[in-house]
């Protein structure tokens, strides 16, 4: 095994269980490993500190273990599996009458940094964010039909958008196991066709679940406006509360045609519901004002790295005081970023200055993140990506 020798001091982050070894905190490496190899990390004074998935970039690696006597091998996926699908059924979201849609492993949150699997139904979806992970596909999938134990029929792997293109890895997505082509899901009740083949993600954005449940206390009565509905969960959940009216918006034709499907499975022949494929700024812009009395904004990330983070913090700015000038009196608004970038200091100051400028009183309600399927490692608080508000304006 290749060995990663740090700088002087650089391993006080390692003792604090921090999962990622930065290009510059190495002082050199004992051979050449190919990306995706696992490494073992020591200390200046070389002493073992950790081991995990090498790879060329900013993160040069990903740790899988602190432990020295703890190989990476069939038990420990089985391991690391079985800990994230124990911590599924006590939250709840695994073995549920109602929900069979659910995230499994969370990449850091669940000690497997650079790999997320998402359930739908009986279809897990594997996806690879490093190099490791992708090479490790086959055992990973092989532990996963282990652990779920039947509960699941098929493993779809969707990589080919996320993982390093320096790398060279020449990924396909496709079926790891099975090939079933069912892809309707419950989501707490409600059902939705789930499109991993082509859809954003793993083909679902799971992680607005209980952020939708709680719309759904709001929604009742109401008119609805769902921006960047994508597949018309915010929707869904409005049309099952009451709600008067609910009209999506998504700049994507296959977004609204996959919001009217899921509209349709639950709600057939709804009059209540229309989807329109505009641009959302141009939708704001031209709507009337007073009409709506609850409006969501999701929005994809603005900001993927930290050189957009300024334009990104004028595009949430524009976005929410334009909902701001347009929401009726006593309305129910619910804000997002998922930017990772922007961290939820910024996002709350950013929507603060949106509502100064249309002079109106704003209260907040509640503060979002991301749902318990998506853990956040107490000594990696970068992944706590998911920021939300639910606000009151008069």
């Amino acid at each position: 095994m290749f060995k990663v020798y740090l700088k002087p001091g650089k391993e006080d982050s390692l003792k604090r269980f921090h999962p990622w070894i930065f290009s510059g905190a190495i002082a050199r490496v004992d051979g050449q490993p190919d990306e995706g190899e696992i490494v073992e990390v020591r200390t200046a004074r070389d002493e073992f500190i950790a081991r995990g998935h090498y790879q060329i970039g900013s993160i040069a690696v990903r740790v899988l273990t602190f432990r020295q006597d703890e190989a990476i091998d069939e038990e420990f996926w089985n391991r690391r599996l079985a800990t994230a699908l124990d911590v599924r059924i006590a939250i709840g979201l695994a073995d549920c009458k109602d929900n069979d849609t659910y995230r499994l492993v969370h990449g850091e949150g669940d000690n497997l940094p650079g790999l997320v699997i998402d359930v739908y139904g009986h279809t897990a979806v594997m996806q690879a964010h490093s190099a490791g992970m992708h090479l490790d596909r086959m055992t990973i999938a092989k532990a996963l039909v282990h652990v779920m134990d039947g509960r699941i029929d098929n493993i779809y792997y969707k990589s080919e958008t996320t993982l390093p293109f320096k790398a060279d890895l020449y990924p396909e997505n496709g079926f790891l196991f099975g090939g079933g082509t069912d892809n309707v899901a419950t989501e707490r009740g409600l059902r939705f066709h789930i499109d991993w083949l082509k859809g954003q993600k793993t083909g679902f954005f799971v992680d607005q679940r209980e952020n939708r449940a709680l719309l759904e206390r709001y929604a009742t009565g109401r008119t609805v406006l769902n921006m960047f509905c994508y597949t018309g969960g915010f929707s869904v959940y409005a049309m099952r509360s009451g709600a008067r009216l609910v009209h999506s918006v998504d700049s994507s034709a296959k977004a609204i045609d996959l919001t009217n499907k899921n509209v349709a499975l639950n709600f057939p022949d709804d009059a209540r519901h229309t989807a329109y494929a505009d641009d959302a700024f141009k939708f704001l812009d031209h709507m009337d004002t007073d009409f709506y009395d609850l409006i969501v904004l999701d929005p994809p990330a603005f900001a993927k790295h930290r050189d957009a983070l300024h334009n990104a913090l004028q595009g949430y700015r524009r976005l929410n005081a334009k909902a701001f000038e347009k929401i009726r009196p006593g309305g129910i608004l619910f804000t997002f970023s998922c930017s990772q970038a922007v961290n939820k200091d910024q996002f709350r100051t950013n929507v603060f200055s949106a509502a100064a400028g249309t002079g109106r009183s704003v209260r907040i309600l509640h503060q979002l993140t991301q749902p318990a399927d998506h853990p956040v490692s107490i000594y990696h608080p970068e992944g706590e990506y998911l920021k939300g508000l639910v606000l009151y304006v008069e």
